[in-house]
């Protein structure tokens, strides 16, 4: 007969797997606690602990995310997390610092040459504004192409 793991210990397991937000860990835990008091105090031990951190989580999701997607969608994406919003705006500051080279580079792996037609430049637009980079960004992208090599 199988055993039911603890909630202490789903919660380990899942954080073994990746990082986490608390909201997220929470949602992912509420199914299984008795109630929202023994969740809250695990939660905050932890955080205590050191083993669930906002700030790991941010800059996990940060650093996977900015190979694909700019600052608009990741600061989105903390958002729905449940990340605070300092912790929001310090990642915001640091995903604009470096958004034009990551645009390039998510554009040079799509495309890889400036758009010939006018429709061509639409659609590379429209590939980089849905993976959150900024109208600017964009156009300074499409604007320099392979000038930054």
């Amino acid at each position: 007969m199988a055993t039911v793991p603890s909630l202490r210990a789903r919660a380990l397991k899942a954080l073994g797997r990746r990082e986490h937000s608390r909201q997220e860990l929470q949602v992912k835990l509420q199914p299984f606690a008795q109630d929202s008091d023994e969740l809250d105090a695990l939660l905050d031990e932890l955080e205590k602990r050191g083993w669930l951190s906002e700030v790991r989580f941010v800059e996990q999701l940060t650093t996977t995310r900015r190979r694909k997607f700019g600052a608009a969608r990741i600061v989105h994406e903390l958002r729905e997390k449940g990340v605070s919003v300092g912790a929001i705006s310090a990642a915001h500051a640091q995903l604009k610092a470096g958004e034009v080279e990551a645009a390039r580079a998510v554009w040079k792996k799509k495309f890889g040459k400036l758009p010939r037609s006018l429709q061509e430049r639409g659609k590379q637009a429209r590939f980089l504004a849905g993976r959150g980079f900024s109208a600017e960004v964009v156009h300074q992208v499409l604007k320099d192409g392979n000038e930054q090599e």
